[in-house]
């Protein structure tokens, strides 16, 4: 029997998680620029998140197996919403240090890592419960995940300036609230833990750990994937963190241009999400994944690298935008789909990890080759960067293997 409910709220529940990330994203900066006044102090609570947020999505892939994913999102959601709350709850008594602070981001990063890693590692069961394939559930993931993004940010900017960085982030703490009723009702009796193999020797965590790298490493579609993902994440954080920014300053185009600039990107690629949903199962995987990464990564930098006008930059922004809609959901079925049932939280975590990995390096990588080489250059090299690293894997005669499934269906648990 195939139901949607589970599927529906599961997206449902992502996109609100999605509007609170964007919140806090904005939300944190501001309210530390704006009661400390340091940017540097402004780095380090950024850092603070995204570090512990890497190494506990790639530590916590054993925990989504033994407690199953669902219950460890309904944990961390749960947790994450108090630990939010904290924050101005502190602030306004008086009693919040910037150590204490760093700490409270610190550990909402780590709730985030395996919270969003089970809500991923439930992408194959929501899609076998609703008879619909990976390709199509991933498009929709990608659309609610770029759509609630942007709302979120929008949704922020108004926050703050209405109600001040510190009560925005009680709206953050509430979406996490809200996320979590909504998972819980629309999954129930799904996301169970792995169970344990007839006659198996017990395990301990650290080698729950390993098989689940063993696994990764021995498989060359998503070894090549892994890498490949997080050198683009690196140089599209240095895209959107230094490079762009730069580029509207120098070419007189303005905050105003580049926010409408990153807005635009994000529509056309909701767009590209939703026909990816639509068509992306009939489509021939290794073609689209090549001619859509010819379109969304080099053409970005190399028209700002060539100073060209405004409208050009917009009309290569969005087709590159469209292109990148198409990614995600054959990327994401392409590795979930490899995955066996019983390393699915593993193998999965240690994947988004590692392909998170890189993202800090890049607004620091690129402020140095701006410095060094100038904005131009910097541009070039970026989108070189991008060209070769997305490419490279079609040298690779088994990345092809992406065309047809494994002897393993992730779809099908375990035991069924």
């Amino acid at each position: 029997m195939t139901t949607r409910r589970p599927l529906v709220g599961g997206l449902v529940a992502e996109g609100i998680s999605f509007v609170g990330t964007r919140i806090s994203m904005i939300a944190i900066p501001w309210f530390v620029l704006s009661t400390t006044g340091s940017a540097t102090q402004t780095g380090l609570v950024a850092a603070a998140e995204i570090t512990p947020l890497v190494v506990f999505k790639a530590l916590g892939g054993p925990l989504l197996d033994r407690l199953g994913p669902r219950r460890v999102t309904l944990a961390c959601d749960l947790t994450s919403s108090i630990v939010v709350a904290a924050i101005p709850l502190l602030h306004g008594l008086g009693l919040l240090s910037f150590p204490l602070l760093l700490v409270l981001v610190a550990v909402a990063g780590a709730l985030r890592g395996p919270g969003d890693a089970g809500k991923a590692a439930m992408s194959p069961e929501l899609a076998r419960v609703a008879g619909w394939s990976l390709e199509r559930v991933s498009g929709l993931a990608a659309a609610v995940e770029r759509t609630s993004s942007m709302g979120g940010a929008a949704l922020a900017g108004l926050l703050v300036a209405s109600l001040g960085a510190a009560n925005a982030l009680y709206v953050d703490a509430a979406s996490f609230l809200v996320s979590f009723a909504v998972f819980a009702v629309a999954t129930a009796g799904l996301g169970r833990p792995v169970p344990p193999e007839p006659d198996a020797a017990p395990t301990s965590y650290g080698q729950e750990l390993r098989q689940g790298w063993d696994f990764l490493r021995t498989e060359p579609v998503l070894i090549a994937t892994c890498v490949m993902v997080a050198v683009t994440n690196l140089v599209d954080q240095a895209y959107s963190a230094v490079l762009a920014p730069v580029w509207a300053k120098e070419s007189g185009a303005g905050v105003a241009v580049l926010g409408t600039l990153f807005a635009a990107m994000s529509g056309a690629s909701v767009l590209g999400a939703l026909a990816a949903a639509r068509w992306g199962e009939t489509l021939p995987r290794f073609r689209t994944y090549v001619v859509a990464f010819l379109v969304a990564g080099a053409p970005r930098y190399v028209v700002m690298a060539l100073e060209s006008p405004v409208w050009a930059v917009f009309a290569v922004t969005v087709l590159a935008g469209v292109a990148s809609g198409f990614l995600n959901p054959i990327l994401g079925a392409v590795i979930m789909e490899r995955i066996p049932a019983h390393l699915l939280g593993r193998v999965s975590s240690l994947n988004t990890a590692i392909c998170w990995s890189l993202m800090p390096l890049g607004g620091v990588l690129a402020g140095v080759a701006v410095a060094g080489l100038g904005l131009s250059p910097a541009l070039l090299v970026a989108g070189a960067v991008y060209l070769v690293t997305t490419m490279a894997p079609t040298r690779v005669p088994s990345f092809r293997q992406m065309e047809r499934a494994p002897v393993v269906d992730a779809r099908t648990p375990s035991g069924a």
